[in-house]
């Protein structure tokens, strides 16, 4: 009698087993509003560029100057400004100081500030600064942010219809703000540092990482972190602001995290950048979580 051998019955496939060392973490870092000001010093360098190009430079003449569209100078024509005479020798108030050129050493300077010819360099500058700061003072969440956008269009086509659009860029042609070279310099590049500093040094101080289990909290620059489990935990985005999250921020929102509990805790995160798919791998390890301690279970 023969026999033959059976196949031995298939095992049940063993659950997945949670190792704390395989651990993902989310880490969301809250930044400054000083983020914001990129498009500041972004213009200004770029003004500074386009005034060297220009070419200009600035001379520094006493009140009473004439300009003179004919002058002898080298056998040529040409233009020139005219200094004011000094009228009496102790009158020193409007006295324009001269180059005495027999002495040994002396010369005359040139102009050597470079400053540009055309006026819209100092308005655009100047209009991006006043909307910077604007927008990261004056939060427009949700519904106000449509109604300052339709409010605007409206504005806009009323203007047109009474024709006061005219009457306005004509006012505004004798606009004329002009800055040097090293006044934009100076600005953008003091702003960039300060920008960059707060945005990659001090704004990563304070942070909350992710666990599947637990997050940890850094509230304030220099301060110590604190561990709350992950149970109950909450997350709310807050609504954006248009202005400021997605033109100025790139994709940037509000987070709030909340804990339940018998010690419930309120955390607010301010300016977070790329927060929709913060959030969306933060509820990924939330979702690990609870399947692992299901499997558990």
């Amino acid at each position: 009698m023969s026999t033959t051998p059976q196949a031995p019955a298939p095992q049940p496939a063993a659950a997945p087993v949670y190792r704390p060392h395989e651990q993902e973490s989310v880490t969301v870092v809250s930044h400054s509003n000083l983020f914001y000001w990129w498009p500041v010093w972004a213009v200004g360098l770029i003004m500074a560029v386009a005034t060297a190009w220009d070419g200009g430079l600035m001379a520094v003449v006493p009140p009473g100057t004439e300009a003179v569209k004919e002058i002898k100078y080298n056998g040529e024509e040409r233009e020139a400004y005219v200094l004011p005479r000094v009228k009496n020798e102790k009158d020193t108030s409007n006295r324009v100081q001269r180059v005495d050129l027999s002495k040994p050493g002396s010369e005359t300077v040139n102009p050597r500030i470079h400053i540009a010819r055309n006026k819209n360099f100092g308005i655009i500058f100047c209009t991006v600064l006043m909307l910077v700061l604007i927008i990261t003072n004056v939060p427009l969440r949700g519904m106000w942010s449509l109604v300052v956008i339709i409010t605007i269009i409206l504005l806009s086509v009323i203007f047109a219809l009474a024709g006061w659009w005219e009457a306005i860029f004509t006012t505004l042609h004798y606009l004329d703000i002009r800055i040097n070279m090293g006044g934009y310099l100076f600005i953008s590049v003091g702003l960039m540092v300060a920008w960059a500093l707060t945005t990659y040094i001090f704004d990563r101080n304070i942070y909350i990482v992710f666990t599947p289990g637990q997050f940890k909290v850094c509230t304030e620059v220099g301060g110590g972190e604190k561990v709350y489990d992950a149970i109950g935990l909450t997350l709310e985005r807050q609504r954006s602001d248009l202005f400021r999250h997605y033109i100025l921020g790139l994709g940037s929102g509000d987070l709030v995290v909340k804990t339940t509990g018998a010690q419930s805790h309120h955390f607010d995160l301010p300016n977070v950048l790329f927060i929709s798919k913060k959030v969306q791998m933060i509820e990924e390890l939330l979702r690990k979580r609870l399947t692992v301690d299901t499997q558990r279970a």
